[in-house]
């Protein structure tokens, strides 16, 4: 979906006010504003949305493809402690919160109920993502769960994407929770989510969190932002890399968004979109880090 289409939601229109991050376009609303147009979700209006973390952008500094994909979304969410900070920074006073993908899926189921807004999981291991919707069926009466599934730890083939879209058809979710890993995740969202037509929000860790699988860092860790040496502690040996040369990548990219601007301007057809990469998202597990986020 592109800037036309974004252009007529209202109070999440083209006008909204965003940043740039690592060359990435931040959308500067904050948890509430973000359940709210999440809400606004329906089987047929096909919605890709980004949750933006460090780590993320990291990946987006080195890849252009990835970048690519993640400009040409509908929404890029400040799921970053340190992205929020940078938008703060550049003037988003309103950016207070970053917004936390785990937290924003369980608002968004509680607060959908009202309106009988339709869910689908898509992730992880069989397993997981069974007692995931075993947990949110338990913690929120009444929530619509209209498919929850595995995918295989690879790409899909022709058939399985035919099959996937007819199972979602079927169902006909207004949001797709997509628990992949990143970039994996990200380039499903890109890939699939006109042929799925609903919303296609990518939460990451928020699976293996709400199924009792992993544990959250505390409370205190994450408002201060140091959620991340807490996961480190928890699996330093998948980790490490990803924060001693994924952090400094972040700072740079930071640091260099003046030329991001410069080198990847706006199109001329007044969108403010960035132009749509030619790459095309590659879901090969070993593209990168296939953990959660």
């Amino acid at each position: 979906m592109g800037g036309e289409a974004r252009a007529e939601r209202g109070d999440f229109d083209a006008a909204q006010s965003r940043f740039m991050c690592s060359g990435v376009r931040i959308d500067s609303i904050g948890p509430q504003a973000a359940v709210d147009a999440l809400l606004e979700s329906r089987y047929g209006d096909s919605r890709r949305v980004h949750l933006c973390n460090a780590y993320t952008l990291s990946l987006a500094v080195r890849d252009r493809g990835y970048r690519g994909l993640l400009n040409n979304s509908d929404f890029n969410f400040a799921d970053g402690h340190y992205v929020a900070m940078v938008g703060r920074w550049r003037g988003q006073a309103e950016l207070v919160q970053r917004v936390y993908g785990p937290t924003l899926m369980l608002a968004t189921l509680d607060r959908g109920r009202v309106d009988g807004l339709r869910h689908y999981l898509y992730g992880t291991t069989p397993d997981t993502v069974t007692r995931l919707a075993a947990a949110l069926a338990d913690r929120f009466p009444g929530v619509s769960l209209v498919g929850v599934e595995a995918p295989p730890f690879r790409s899909l083939t022709v058939r399985e994407e035919e099959e996937l879209v007819e199972r979602v058809s079927a169902a006909k979710p207004d949001i797709l929770w997509v628990g992949l890993g990143t970039p994996r995740q990200d380039q499903f969202v890109a890939r699939y989510t006109e042929r799925l037509g609903c919303t296609v929000v990518p939460v990451g860790a928020a699976f293996d969190l709400h199924s009792g699988v992993k544990p959250g860092a505390p409370r205190f860790m994450q408002r201060i932002g140091m959620e991340w040496l807490f996961r480190l502690a928890s699996e330093p040996i998948r980790l490490w890399r990803r924060y001693l040369f994924g952090i400094p990548v972040f700072m740079y990219g930071v640091a260099a968004d003046h030329w991001w601007r410069w080198r990847e301007a706006p199109s001329p057809n007044g969108s403010g979109q960035l132009p749509r990469s030619r790459v095309t998202p590659d879901l090969s597990p070993d593209r990168a880090e296939q953990q959660p986020q």
